[in-house]
């Protein structure tokens, strides 16, 4: 019923924060459900019809599918666990997303308001959990009463589209997602940041310098997959070559004579006069490599923080590269940046990259498979595998969003789940998952969720029954002590089919071929299992 004016209508906290969800257009939900959100997935079912809840079989699966849906997309995606045991689960998922500037939503279920800090034993009680949210994520807030919903959500919606891209979280207590109150109305905010006034002074001096360089070098980092348009035109003008390493892969199109991955780009850092960082902290290059005599450091980057952050820039302009970039093209093209191609040096530069890196074999072999079949739109997911290593430095990326990765974090397993995240929210696209038989296992159970909600994902599994890289290091720097680092595995084919996943193994990449071409065109979630021995390790490239 309608409450009196002003005051809205009366609806229990599940209820005014899933009408949140839908006016916002959020209706896909990674989630398990618990008896902390018990009211909020009640509030779900009476708007079903309406809402795609994807349920796994561990938090840990839901964090990272939405992590793979907000990466495969580049909007804001949804995940809601229950507290306590349930955040920390899903912890490495919502460290990982902080890490890699992805937009997504965790909706963090609590005991009871008055039980909070108290330390009772509550189920699912832990310290001062808010502390921790707010440590990983761009905002966090607790949800005190249904009339909060609306401004809280959106404070936590501007969060997400405001600066640079990140989680946010909403904690919200049991007894607050079931009470009923009047919820006054609160206009959806965009999920989508509007255009910022541009600095065009410091466009102009960023301009000037490219225009005069003599060798300039463009990074593109993650910040520039939104951009992939307007960096290949500066780059073009420029022809200035454009370095990217993990998450920045796709913003230039690998077939372009301008494209170079991070060890590749060595040799050009040393001759170049003016290095532009765009969405990059360049951690790599300004970290490990030389410093140049006379180089210019320029950045555009939509967080302030990081324009120092390894070193400081001769010019650094703080705004989002959508709005900043049309205007840095406009002004390079009207100053004569306009250069000759550089085709013949840049091939031939590339042309000995390959030759060096033909030594990670048989990850290219394998590889080159995969990109074959996946062909021009298809995702790629990395993982911490010899494999997905090589991927980084020898995979040719055509497109923004389709090479999807872990970036500095590192979290052993994320692939895998990350993976039908960015299935579930591309159904249309082929999606590969690179697995290893160790970070395979920590989400193994995901396969039931596959399943169960038809996500036809494809999963290349390198099974070396090792923690591979680990096993590695201990023979090659400490002198062969291997402890802790030998596994004994399922036989994983039956594995998959025993959840209901169609199963093959391959143990050459002419096997793989036909696998993954059966695989990429079936209903089901499938499982390739490729026996592998020792492979180079790609830390020669360093």
């Amino acid at each position: 019923m309608m409450e009196a004016a002003g005051q809205g209508r009366s609806m229990t906290g599940g209820e005014a924060l899933t009408e949140r969800l839908i006016r916002h257009g959020l209706t896909t939900i990674y989630a398990l459900p618990g008896v902390q959100n018990d009211a909020l997935f009640n509030a779900f079912y009476d708007r079903r019809s309406e809402l795609r809840i994807v349920h796994t079989r561990h938090e840990q699966g839901a964090a990272y599918m939405a992590l793979g849906a907000a990466l495969a997309t580049g909007r804001p995606q949804v995940c809601s666990v229950v507290p306590g045991p349930g955040l920390l689960n899903a912890g490495a998922a919502l460290a990982t997303a902080q890490a890699l500037n992805a937009p997504v939503l965790f909706l963090v279920g609590q005991i009871p308001l008055a039980q909070i800090g108290r330390g009772t034993g509550a189920l699912h009680e832990i310290p001062d959990q808010l502390a921790i949210l707010r440590q990983l994520t761009r905002f966090a807030a607790r949800i005190q009463h249904p009339a909060e919903v609306g401004r809280l959500f959106a404070a936590a919606v501007q969060a997400l589209a405001a600066g640079r891209p990140g989680p946010v979280a909403l904690e919200i207590p049991m007894d607050v997602l079931a009470q009923s109150a009047p919820v006054p109305d609160f206009p959806a905010v965009a999920l989508q940041p509007p255009p910022l006034p541009v600095d065009e002074a410091g466009i102009e001096r960023v301009a000037s310098v490219l225009a005069q360089a003599r060798a300039p070098l463009l990074f593109a980092g993650s910040g520039a997959q939104g951009s992939a348009e307007h960096v290949r035109a500066l780059a073009a003008l420029l022809q200035a070559p454009v370095v990217s390493y993990r998450t920045g892969r796709g913003v230039m199109d690998s077939r372009s004579s301008l494209s170079f991955v991070l060890p590749a780009a060595r040799d050009l850092w040393r001759s170049s006069d003016a290095v532009l960082a765009l969405g990059s902290t360049m951690r790599i290059p300004l970290q490990g490599w030389e410093r140049v005599a006379g180089q210019k450091l320029l950045r555009i980057d939509v967080d302030p923080a990081s324009h120092a952050l390894l070193r400081r820039p001769d010019i650094a302009v703080t705004a989002r590269l959508e709005d900043a970039l049309p205007h840095l093209v406009e002004r390079v093209r009207a100053l004569g940046g306009a250069r000759p191609a550089r085709d013949a040096q840049l091939l031939r530069l590339q042309s000995e990259w390959r030759q060096r890196s033909a030594v990670l074999q048989p990850q290219i072999s394998f590889l080159e498979v995969i990109r074959e079949e996946l062909g021009e739109h298809g995702i790629l997911v990395d993982e911490l595998t010899q494999v997905g290593f090589a991927s980084r430095l020898v995979y040719p990326v055509y497109r923004p969003r389709t090479f999807l990765s872990t970036g500095y974090m590192g979290t052993l397993g994320w692939g895998f789940p990350s993976a039908l995240g960015a299935k579930a929210a591309c159904p249309d696209l082929p999606v590969v998952s690179l697995a290893g038989d160790g970070g395979f296992l920590f989400a193994a159970c995901e396969l039931a969720t596959a399943v169960q909600h038809r996500i036809a994902l494809v999963t290349v599994l390198f099974n070396n029954n090792q923690y591979g890289n680990v096993q590695q290091m201990q023979r090659d720097l400490y002198g062969g002590r291997i402890i802790a680092s030998d596994l004994v595995n399922p036989d994983f084919v039956q594995l998959a089919h025993s959840f209901g996943a169609r199963a093959v193994r391959a143990h050459n990449p002419q096997q793989l071929a036909p696998a993954l071409r059966e695989a990429l065109g079936a209903a089901l979630p499938t499982l390739i299992e490729v026996p592998v021995g020792d492979m180079p390790s790609v830390d020669q490239f360093r």
